[in-house]
């Protein structure tokens, strides 16, 4: 009787050890980007005398995002419609959408999609590939996290803020606007809503 005892207990101890010792698979919580509280805006020089402002009206994502995960599980995905570009001047809106620059007839959207994410909860680096007007570069910029909780409406969000220098002539755009535009400062700002 005894003898059975010992072999029972050893036999949970090994069971409960092994599960002590196994790793745990955490899966990051996925999110839906909400565009009525999203914002891809940018901003570059004119003639190096003010700032042009403008902002992308139209895109979609997607966010896998829990910090318990580690930082290997955090993503994002952004599509974004070229053609919504959005200056607040129609003509040049217009001209912006043509082969001179964004092209939009022939590259009707950009994508970002990350790859890497170094950091933790409160922000970090983010790294991924940029496709613009069909060249496709790996980027890093930096987020912060601005606030997550839950909302009014019995969801969940999360919301974070980035910031990328892109130089025209690295995706082909290369319409000359004198050397005080050749960079174009994007700010993304990211809320979003966890899928139930």
């Amino acid at each position: 009787m005894k003898a059975h005892f010992v072999k029972v207990a050893s036999a949970a101890a090994l069971a409960v050890s092994l599960f002590v010792a196994a790793p745990i698979s955490t899966k990051a919580a996925e999110y839906t980007v909400d565009l009525s509280h999203s914002f891809v805006h940018f901003r570059t020089k004119h003639l190096g005398m003010s700032w042009l402002i403008g902002q992308f009206n139209k895109f979609e994502g997607t966010m896998k995002y829990d910090p318990a995960a580690g930082p290997e599980a955090q993503s994002i995905s952004l599509t974004i419609d070229t053609a919504s570009i959005d200056t607040n001047w129609a003509d040049r809106d217009k001209h912006l959408r043509s082969a001179d620059f964004l092209n939009t007839d022939k590259f009707p959207t950009a994508t970002f999609k990350s790859t890497k994410f170094e950091g933790d909860e409160k922000g970090g680096t983010l790294t991924g590939d940029l496709t613009l007007m069909g060249v496709t570069k790996s980027i890093s910029f930096p987020i912060t996290k601005i606030g997550e909780g839950k909302d009014p409406w019995g969801g969940y969000r999360a919301g974070f803020e980035g910031t990328y220098d892109l130089v025209r002539k690295d995706f082909g755009m290369d319409y000359n606007l004198g050397p005080a535009a050749e960079v174009v400062q994007m700010h993304l700002m990211i809320e979003a809503i966890k899928n139930k």
